[in-house]
């Protein structure tokens, strides 16, 4: 379902690990942790609420009302938002795109992952990315050797550079994980 790939939606489903929740509170933590690579706040966030409920990927688990404010639908993860928000860490955390803000979403998302499905995405990914940095090489090569200019494959350097330094930031997340310099257990519920 294409709206399971929002990254609001997920970070929805993550904050929701936390506490149940209403809609404005969620706004609230977005903008105090600095989220940024949501947009669209606040309507992007009331669209997510709305199809994650409807896919039953959340729940209102009650209605609170301060004194003359309107009332406010708290909201609580469910099992199946639970596997929803486990599977797509994983992928994004796993597989490389060229546009970055998925993993970026998922590095600040990745406590929700028990601490050794969080190492194995994150080798996955490492090896993913060794295997794209082979084949970019190797076309550039292929294309140097048939003349064309350098000047017309920077792109692909540009690209071999970003997928370098993703790589070495990875490699030393896994090793500072391994040698558990990151309180995996504050952070297990985010």
């Amino acid at each position: 379902m294409a709206q399971r790939q929002s990254l609001v939606g997920l970070t929805v489903l993550a904050l929701l690990t936390v506490r149940p929740s209403h809609p404005y509170e969620l706004h609230r933590f977005i903008i105090d942790t600095h989220k940024d690579y949501i947009t669209g706040l606040p309507r992007s966030l009331y669209h997510a609420v709305e199809r994650l409920a409807k896919d039953e990927l959340i729940v209102p688990a009650k209605t609170d009302r301060e004194g003359r404010r309107p009332e406010r639908t708290v909201y609580e993860i469910t099992d199946e938002g639970r596997e929803e928000l486990a599977t797509r860490l994983r992928q994004l955390l796993e597989k490389p795109d060229p546009d970055r803000r998925g993993f970026v979403a998922a590095v600040s998302l990745i406590g929700c992952l028990p601490l050794t499905e969080a190492k194995r995405a994150l080798r996955g990914r490492t090896a993913s990315i060794e295997g794209l940095l082979a084949g970019m090489e190797a076309h550039r090569r292929a294309i140097a050797d048939s003349g064309l200019p350098e000047i017309l494959m920077l792109e692909v350097e540009c690209e071999q550079a970003l997928y370098t330094a993703e790589l070495d930031w990875v490699r030393r997340l896994i090793d500072r994980l391994d040698r558990g310099e990151l309180d995996w257990e504050t952070t297990a519920e985010l």
